[in-house]
């Protein structure tokens, strides 16, 4: 089976600031601050530098030869000494070490200053290394001659969702919202959510997967869960998701509803409901599967709830190509980044051979043409299917299987990624009103640079300002007031914020206009105090 991935790493969110002691660094002690540069200069392919890698024969050995240094002066001193001996643990993914990263929490020095406790918190219960990073924090800390017993304790932070004030109540408490896309009917995207999400749910995180298909909804089909009906809560009238395997489940078969038949607007009116007005809880991964095409449910989800990523399936066939090209361009006008590429029913085995019945190459184009780091490929497989329809997804039938392990190899990712996504600092458009301008902060960049209110509010671009058919501006010029200024202005997903104005007017603004409204009217940067209009 070929699988092509990254590396597994320790998946981490962007560094904090480190706990170090405010007492002073014995000379020619390493401080914790410095840590990666100076593992660097003696880090090999392992995780650690050659020092520590000695056997426990050499390291007792050390100790009896260092008795005169086996005590420390204070539990300050002590701390720190701990401190530096952890901050040799690198994370290998950001190339900080784990002091550095704020990982290290809760720390305490028994008043003989032979005992030593600490908390390791990650970002994400799904580390696929939080062991490694248990096993190798108990091995430095134990090697300090003074030391006598170490007790780590491994913990996850609670669901942090980037724009928590910002969003629906329902959706305040998701750390990642996961998008499984293919853009063609038929190509097994429910059954790629449905086993990411019980795969991400046996590593260890907190799972809810939302079907997003009105018309037809896979989920009652692929899961068994005893309850199947959606309840409503009759105090705050929220939407009670229904469980299977610890996996909270909304779907529109759930709501007693069957197969519907409805126009467009009543499906973003349903999708907007049953996403938004359910009560999930804390998640740490809400998964997400999208119905074929590029219409309005798509965009209804990207200005709902803040994708922080999306996985594409796809088949071999040239023409699954063609329409998971344009669910990949969608995806990248929103400003929901691809992390990964399924292709599903690539090939079988049989005779000790490998075949490949509709020809390869499909998922690399994606993965070549679009910059998307990742393939997964899994085969044609008749348990596969049937797991489909028993009810029982199939990493939950075979845990151990080849099939369960692409899925681990594919959560391994997802858990990655969106540790790096969340690290990335997003464009940032807030009101400043002691200087009456919008400010917009671009992306990986300190620049900003400011728009007058009027300006971006006369440049609207929605129906309600320009006729859609003959491009006639609605809106003129001077229809808008010169010292108009926003009431709110709230992010839309990833690729747009909304502006409510004074007049009632909803402006959906996305980043891309901003820029070249930027751009088009030569704005001043922040060091410049004028504001153009």
């Amino acid at each position: 089976m070929r699988t092509i991935h990254a590396a597994p790493a320790s998946f981490m969110v962007p560094p904090a600031p480190h706990i170090v002691s405010s007492a002073p660094t014995p000379r020619g002690v390493l401080p914790a601050k410095a840590s990666p540069a100076a593992a660097a200069t003696i880090h090999s392919h392992a995780w650690f530098p050659l020092p520590l890698r000695m056997d426990r024969r050499r390291r007792s050995s050390r100790a009896a030869s260092s008795s005169a240094d086996a005590t420390v002066a204070s539990v300050e001193d002590a701390k720190r000494d701990v401190l530096i001996a952890l901050s040799q643990i690198i994370d290998p993914d950001f190339g900080t070490d784990i002091v550095s990263c704020g990982f290290i929490k809760d720390l305490e020095i028994s008043d003989a200053l032979e005992e030593v406790s600490f908390r390791v918190e990650l970002t994400t219960p799904a580390c696929p290394v939080k062991d490694m990073f248990e096993e190798k924090a108990n091995e430095v800390v134990v090697a300090l001659p003074w030391v006598k017993k170490v007790n780590v304790t491994m913990s996850a932070q609670p669901a942090q969702p980037v724009y928590a004030g910002e969003l629906p109540e329902g959706l305040q408490k998701i750390s990642n919202i996961i998008a499984v896309s293919s853009c063609k009917g038929g190509v097994g995207k429910s059954t790629v959510a449905v086993n990411l999400a019980y795969t991400l749910a046996g590593m260890g995180a907190r799972v809810g997967i939302f079907d997003a298909d009105v018309f037809g909804p896979s989920l009652p089909t692929m899961v068994s869960p005893e309850i199947r009906l959606l309840v409503v809560n009759p105090e705050n009238k929220s939407i009670l998701p229904t469980e299977y395997l610890g996996v909270k489940l909304v779907s529109f078969g759930f709501a007693g509803q069957g197969r519907a038949i409805m126009r467009g607007p009543m499906v973003s009116g349903v999708i907007n409901q049953l996403l938004t007005t359910t009560d999930w809880g804390e998640l740490d991964y809400l998964v997400i599967d999208m119905p074929p095409g590029t219409g309005d449910i798509h965009l209804t989800l990207c200005q709902v709830a803040p994708l922080t990523a999306a996985v594409i399936v796809t088949t071999p066939q040239k023409l699954a190509f063609i329409d998971v090209a344009k669910g990949v361009r969608m995806f990248s006008k929103l400003k929901v980044p691809c992390v990964a590429v399924v292709e599903n029913m690539c090939y079988f085995d049989a005779d000790e051979k490998r075949y490949y019945p509709f020809g390869q190459g499909s998922g690399a184009q994606v993965v070549q043409q679009f910059g998307i780091p990742n393939l997964f490929e899994l085969p044609i497989r008749p348990t596969l299917s049937a797991s489909g329809d028993s009810g029982i997804p199939d990493v939950v039938a075979d845990p151990q299987g080849d099939v369960a392990k692409t899925f681990q190899n594919l959560g391994v990712c997802v858990v990655q990624q969106c540790a790096k996504i969340r690290q990335q600092v997003s464009t940032a458009v807030s009101y400043d009103r002691s200087i009456r301008a919008i400010r917009v902060k671009v992306p990986d960049s300190d620049e900003e640079f400011l728009l007058h209110p009027a300006t971006v509010r006369r440049n609207d671009r929605s129906a309600q300002s320009v006729d859609e058919w003959t491009g006639e501006q609605k809106v003129q010029y001077g229809d808008i007031p010169e010292d108009i200024e926003p009431e709110e202005i709230r992010p839309m997903g990833n690729y747009a914020v909304s502006i409510t104005w004074p007049d009632g007017f909803s402006q959906i603004a996305p980043y891309d206009q901003l820029d070249m409204l930027e751009r088009l009217v030569d704005v001043p940067r922040p060091a410049t105090p004028a504001v153009v209009s």
